[in-house]
């Protein structure tokens, strides 16, 4: 059996009503449920669950959540983000846009223009330290 992708992602958030709003307004989601604790999304093909949580705490390393755009509405996306008053974390040093920021909670999210094979071209050209490809996918048989 193999993984076959992100079923849903689950935020904690302190104030719901202002982390769905951002998602939705700002973001581009949908909103498909709504509860008292709770919330469920839509971000493309993404299942963004919400979940109020008074212990929500931003984080203090590099995790982060990042979302493709494609590069004709990158720039508004990034541009409606910015006027959202979102925190911006870290500067841009990978191929391809990005723009790092924070959600209200503290979540740190992303949104970048490529994907793996195209940041995969970018590490060949330039690798990361001690970095090594495998070209024919290697993987390892999950144990059972």
């Amino acid at each position: 059996m193999a993984i076959g992708g992100i079923n849903h992602v689950t935020l904690a958030v302190r104030d719901l009503d202002r982390a769905v709003q951002f998602y939705v307004q700002v973001l581009g989601g949908t909103r498909r449920a709504q509860w008292t604790r709770g919330a469920y999304l839509e971000l493309g093909a993404l299942w963004l669950c919400l979940e109020l949580d008074a212990r929500a705490a931003r984080q203090a390393d590099d995790s982060h959540l990042a979302f493709s755009v494609d590069a004709e509405g990158f720039a508004s996306l990034g541009e409606a983000i910015r006027l959202s008053g979102a925190r911006i974390w870290k500067e841009n040093r990978s191929e391809g846009a990005s723009l790092y920021f924070e959600d209200p909670d503290g979540h740190k999210l992303e949104i970048h223009v490529g994907d793996l094979r195209t940041r995969l071209t970018s590490c060949r050209e330039k690798p990361y330290e001690g970095m090594e490809f495998f070209d024919d996918g290697e993987s390892e048989t999950p144990a059972r």
